[in-house]
């Protein structure tokens, strides 16, 4: 199997869990696009425990905070696509996690647009810039800084 998730380590993660992880984007549609991901490979929710399925989401909210704080916004989007007819274009389970902002997009909704046709022409095209590794190291770095910061100054555990 070739699956780009499946190879990540906990040095992609920037907080994780027993369980699940959360990774920055490698091709953010924009600033602070995080996914959350089994660390098993896992392709739909439906291959999830109860106890599985809330922790993935339990996560999720956790990032969602923290974008929340670091990108000084209350909105975001949150997608699951569920094989090829979604739009699911690494067949392993993900949630997109997208900070958002008025005016971020010219209208709100062409956030799922715009990812749904950055999936078709691929990454490292124009439309979907690939972040490079160094780029990911910084990212994933400060971010693992922030969890620390962010969630030990706020009691805010879940």
């Amino acid at each position: 199997m070739n699956c780009p998730f499946c190879t990540k380590t906990p040095a992609d993660y920037f907080i994780e869990t027993e369980s699940f992880a959360a990774i920055y984007n490698i091709a953010p549609i924009l600033p602070g696009h995080t996914l959350i991901i089994p660390k098993k490979h896992y392709e739909s929710l439906f291959e999830l425990s109860d106890q599985e399925l809330a922790e993935f989401m339990i996560l999720g909210r956790k990032v969602a905070r923290l974008l929340a704080h670091l990108f000084l916004t209350d909105a975001f989007d949150w997608a699951i696509q569920e094989k090829e007819a979604a739009g699911q274009s690494v067949a392993h389970l993900h949630m997109h996690v997208v900070p958002r902002k008025i005016g971020d997009l010219p209208h709100p909704g062409d956030w799922y647009t715009a990812l749904e046709k950055s999936e078709l022409v691929g990454i490292d095209t124009e439309i979907r810039r690939k972040l490079n590794s160094e780029e990911m190291r910084t990212i994933t770095h400060r971010l693992k800084e922030e969890v620390g910061k962010f969630f030990s100054t706020n009691s805010i555990s879940t």
